[in-house]
C-alpha cells in the first residue's frame, strides 16, 4: 500500500459517518440485494480476526445475483476477506451513512478470468465518471483485485 493510500484511508476513517459502526455491528435484515438498486454506494462490513466488524463505504455493481467491488489488493479488507468471507453489505452514502438495510453474504477475490465480467457489472453502475477517477491509480500502477459478494439469500 502506497503512503499516499495510507494517509487518504486514515483521512477517510475521520469523516466516515459513526452511524456506519453501529449498523455494522446489526446481523442483517435483507435477504438479498434489492436495497441495492439505485445506489452508487454499498457500505462493505469486513471482520477482524477477533470479530470487530469494520464498515467500508465501497463503489459496486450487481450482475447475475453477485456484488463487485474493486479495491487495492494489499488492503485490510482484503486480508479481512481472505481470512474470514463472511461480510454484511447495504447501500449507503459516500461517507458511510447507512440508506437500507443490510444483508449477510460471503466475499472472495475473483480470479483473473473473471475480471472482466466484474468491471462490467461495476461500469454499468457508474458509467465514465469512475472510470476516469480509477484510471488514474492504473497509470500509476495501483495494482487493484475484485471482490465478489454473494448473499445467503441469493437472488436479487
Amino acid at each position: 500500500m502506497t503512503r499516499f493510500t495510507r494517509i487518504q484511508n486514515r483521512f477517510l476513517d475521520t469523516i466516515r459517518s459513526k452511524k456506519a459502526d453501529e449498523v455494522a455491528r446489526q446481523p442483517g435484515t435483507a435477504t438479498d440485494l434489492s436495497a441495492l438498486e439505485g445506489h452508487k454506494n454499498c457500505l462493505l462490513v469486513t471482520f477482524k480476526r477477533d470479530g470487530t466488524p469494520v464498515p467500508t463505504p465501497v463503489w459496486f455493481g450487481v450482475a447475475d445475483n453477485h456484488l463487485y467491488v474493486r479495491t487495492e489488493f494489499d488492503t485490510a479488507k482484503v486480508r479481512r476477506i481472505r481470512n474470514d468471507p463472511h461480510v454484511r453489505v447495504g447501500p449507503c452514502g459516500d461517507r458511510g451513512q447507512p440508506k437500507g438495510p443490510l444483508t449477510e453474504g460471503r466475499a472472495r477475490v475473483v480470479g483473473p478470468d473473471e475480471e472482466e465480467h466484474a468491471e462490467a457489472a461495476i461500469q454499468a453502475n457508474f458509467g465514465k465518471g469512475r472510470q476516469v477517477f480509477e484510471g488514474v491509480g492504473d497509470r500509476i500502477g495501483v495494482e487493484t483485485v475484485y471482490i465478489e459478494v454473494t448473499t445467503e439469500g441469493g437472488e436479487t
